[in-house]
């Protein structure tokens, strides 16, 4: 069982030292004053890292996704994500800044355009967010690169969890973040046992990455259970119109954790439970340890096969049309649309014929198909 984590030439775990990521995702909104402010409020929080969310819209929703209601009122989702689109130029300064703070540049592709950019600029490692865990033309390429991999799985089971591991073997290393799909994510939902359970299934080291609200709680045990990377969102203020504000620490919050984080970091597990069931509670802190048996946690089962990729229909074909691969992508179905079949069996799909008209955005069903040829 692997416990240390090794990525640009440091060696991270429960005894030696967690790496500890500021997930900034979109929260800069393009703004490069906001992505300046954010790296240094990671680095003076104590952060190791800071990550990124590289978002090109059409790599990861259909345009009829749905709505989303905001403050200002309802936008399509596939407008909110494009309005986060930023060009590379502004990733490179990303890079930049976080050279100048010493910080660790981190960033997740959701597509294998997004993968391509982020590539040239030769990250230490690259993160796939939990509903790319089951996009394997992503995973297999990011593997390509030369570089560790870290996979959250967030709203996923074992099988899927192997599969992408398993996608995943080109990579010179491999860490997997527990993680609950939900935001924010209810702390008693962690079941935080599973840390150890996934680092003895598949011999990889295993961290958290955290969308509870409290700062301390959920990363402080989750070291207990040996883990070497804890991961949550910063933010400057929880009133911002950053996508993930609301569920983010603002950076004092931020750097209270990692005093916890530091402090616990090194400490056998019961001396950690012992500290942490007196600051909340002695049935607050078995809630949320759980049974270690990987499940989905009762937050996120609805988010199963609709925030994970599926193939979609890209516009309205008629029946007897042989599909091409233009005419398919690899998509999160998200709340209106139908989710389709795995995205393993896109190779399979293309040159087969359609038994009847699809509808636009519709996930793709065997029964759509008749045999390639």
């Amino acid at each position: 069982m692997k416990k240390n984590f090794t990525m640009a030439g440091r060696s991270f775990s429960a005894q030696e030292g967690v790496l500890v990521i500021a997930e900034a995702g979109t929260g800069h909104e393009g703004d490069p004053d906001r992505l300046e402010a954010l790296v240094r409020a990671a680095k003076q929080a104590g952060a190791d890292a800071v990550k990124f969310q590289m978002v090109f819209a059409h790599e990861i929703l259909h345009p009829e996704t749905g709505i989303v209601h905001l403050p200002g009122g309802p936008v399509r989702l596939f407008d909110r994500f494009r309005a986060l689109e930023q060009n590379p130029s502004f990733y490179e300064t990303a890079v930049r800044l976080c050279r100048e703070e010493s910080m660790i540049f981190l960033c997740s592709p959701f597509g294998l355009e997004s993968e391509s950019l982020l590539a040239a600029l030769s990250p230490p490692a690259i993160k796939i967010a939990s509903p790319e865990l089951n996009h394997f033309p992503l995973i297999r390429k990011a593997a390509s690169r030369g570089v560790p991999l870290i996979l959250s799985t967030g709203v996923s089971r074992l099988g899927d969890i192997e599969a992408a591991l398993e996608a995943a073997a080109g990579a010179p290393a491999a860490a997997l973040l527990h993680c609950v799909t939900s935001y924010p994510a209810p702390e008693e939902d962690y079941n935080l046992r599973v840390i150890k359970t996934l680092a003895a299934a598949f011999g990889v080291p295993v961290g958290v990455s955290d969308h509870s609200t409290d700062p301390a709680l959920v990363p402080v045990l989750a070291l207990s259970q040996g883990a070497c990377i804890v991961e949550k969102h910063i933010c400057l203020s929880r009133e911002g119109d950053g996508l993930d504000d609301p569920v983010a620490l603002e950076p004092d919050d931020f750097g209270a954790m990692v005093q916890e984080i530091r402090r616990a970091q090194g400490l056998p597990e019961d001396r950690i439970l012992s500290y942490i069931s007196t600051a909340y509670g002695p049935d607050r802190v078995r809630a949320c340890l759980g049974t270690g048996a990987k499940r989905l946690a009762p937050s996120e089962q609805e988010n199963y096969g609709r925030t994970n990729r599926s193939i979609h229909y890209m516009s309205a074909l008629p029946a007897g049309h042989t599909l091409s691969a233009d005419d398919v992508a690899i998509l999160r179905t998200e709340k209106i649309l139908s989710p389709g079949i795995g995205p393993e069996y896109l190779d399979t799909v293309i040159g087969a014929r359609l038994t009847r008209a699809v509808r636009d955005g519709a996930g793709l069903k065997w029964d759509d198909l008749v045999s390639r040829g």
